[in-house]
């Protein structure tokens, strides 16, 4: 039996590989690069593999493209339902890698999804989301992070430092995650207030992509929403920098969720 883990470059992928190993196998850690990465990442990859084993069959694929690349391509930003990047540069390009080295007989991918992130792999009877472990098929889909002994981000953290790893940068910064260089067409106001507030050059960057891409596509359309008043409207990221500059209140609490390993809610996929 072939051992595949997304190794994503996260904390939760981290334990996920330990996990497995702890099982006794010796997984291919596969990470999939959207070119569009925090350079630490790359350094926790490497360090970390080499904490969990000797040898570690680290393996990076990549489409060449960015994220903003492939919205122009297929003429759609991607959103909080919908994400084109994610679709092409991560699971698409997986899924070549997958058919072209496993054999579906005989192979287990393993996903980072941490306890409470159940509904996303396996959504309860009746759910009109697809879960990971449907998308997935025909390979065997595990996600070993839902069985006990369950851990936290915090037992994560101390784990990772008893291995000698410190921490990806990002997540000592306070991000959720630690992909696209903190940001993401699924994040809410709150991660890209942290964005602005942290790697302002960054945010600039992403700002002038989406007016780039308003002009290139002749629409209205936002990565974010202003859901202030009765309507919701469209707000792009000038919009929303702009508020923050002048001291307005945003959601501080709407970090959204990086799903990169699960189909979007409008995707063919």
């Amino acid at each position: 039996m072939r051992h595949i883990v997304m190794y994503s470059g996260g904390i939760a992928s981290w334990a996920t590989a330990h996990r497995v190993i702890s099982r006794g196998h010796s997984p291919t850690l596969l990470f999939a690069d959207t070119n569009l990465e925090d350079g630490d990442l790359h350094r926790f990859l490497e360090e970390g593999s080499r904490a969990l084993t000797p040898d570690p069959d680290l393996v990076r694929i990549e489409d060449g493209r960015e994220p903003w690349d492939v919205f122009k391509k297929e003429r759609m930003m991607g959103n909080t339902r919908n994400d084109p990047c994610s679709k092409i540069l991560k699971r698409k390009l997986i899924r070549k890698w997958m058919n072209a080295h496993c054999d579906p007989g005989d192979t287990t991918i393993y996903l980072g999804f941490t306890w409470d992130e159940s509904h996303r792999f396996d959504p309860p009877p009746g759910s009109p989301k697809r879960g990971a472990k449907d998308y997935w098929k025909p390979w065997i889909a595990e996600a070993p992070l839902l069985d006990p002994p369950y851990v936290a981000r915090h037992n994560i953290l101390e784990s990772l430092r008893s291995h000698g790893v410190d921490p990806p940068r990002l997540t000592k910064q306070g991000f959720p995650h630690n992909n696209c260089g903190g940001f993401c067409v699924k994040a809410g106001q709150a991660q890209f207030a942290k964005l602005l507030g942290t790697y302002p050059e960054r945010y600039a960057y992403h700002e002038f992509k989406e007016l780039q891409f308003r002009e290139f596509i002749g629409k209205d359309v936002s990565i974010l929403r202003d859901r202030r008043g009765s309507d919701t409207k469209t707000m792009t990221l000038r919009d929303f920098r702009l508020r923050v500059e002048r001291g307005q209140s945003h959601d501080l609490f709407d970090w959204g969720g990086c799903a990169c390993m699960e189909p979007g809610e409008d995707s063919d996929e």
